[in-house]
This record gives structure tokens, C-alpha cells and sequence, in this order.
């Protein structure tokens, strides 16, 4: 036990964060571009065209991915939790 557990965990929680995050941000990039495109074929250069689509679609993907997101952080903090002790002893 020493640096290497806690930058384990650390590496654990970033990628964590990195899956948890990834259809929101998956998803308002896709709906970005494809307003993007729209506004050249269409050329509408409004800039606050592209908010409202990314919204909703930010807002489906919490609908949509937030039982997968509430279980893995969930499991990630009971692992967390259940390892307490074994960092407290250093074993």
C-alpha cells in the first residue's frame, strides 16, 4: 500500500468521470455538427440556433443514460467505501 493504491484510485476515478460524461458530451458534439451543417447548407448564421438541439439532446441522454450513471458511481463509491479499512491499516 503506498502511492501506487491511491494513484490506482485516482486513474479509477478519472475514468469514471470520463464514462459518466462521455453521452452528454458525445451527444452535443454530434448535435453540433450537424447544426453546423445545417447553418452552411442553409446559411443561418444564427449562434444561438445550435443551443436549444443541444440541450434537448443533453437532456435525453441524462434521461436515457441516468440509471447506468447512478450504478456506476454507486458501485465505484462502495468499492471505495468497503476499502477504507484495508487503506487505514495499510495492508
Amino acid at each position: 500500500m503506498g502511492m501506487d493504491y491511491f494513484a490506482d484510485i485516482s486513474n479509477q476515478a478519472i475514468k469514471i468521470a470520463l464514462m459518466i460524461s462521455a453521452p452528454m458530451l458525445l451527444g452535443a458534439l454530434f448535435m453540433g455538427i450537424l447544426v453546423s451543417i445545417f447553418q452552411a447548407v442553409t446559411q443561418i448564421n444564427e449562434q444561438t440556433l445550435s443551443f436549444i438541439p443541444k440541450i434537448i439532446v443533453i437532456v435525453g441522454a441524462l434521461v436515457i443514460f441516468s440509471p447506468w450513471m447512478i450504478e456506476t458511481l454507486v458501485t465505484f463509491t462502495r468499492e471505495l467505501i468497503i476499502s477504507i479499512p484495508t487503506m487505514v491499516n495499510g495492508q
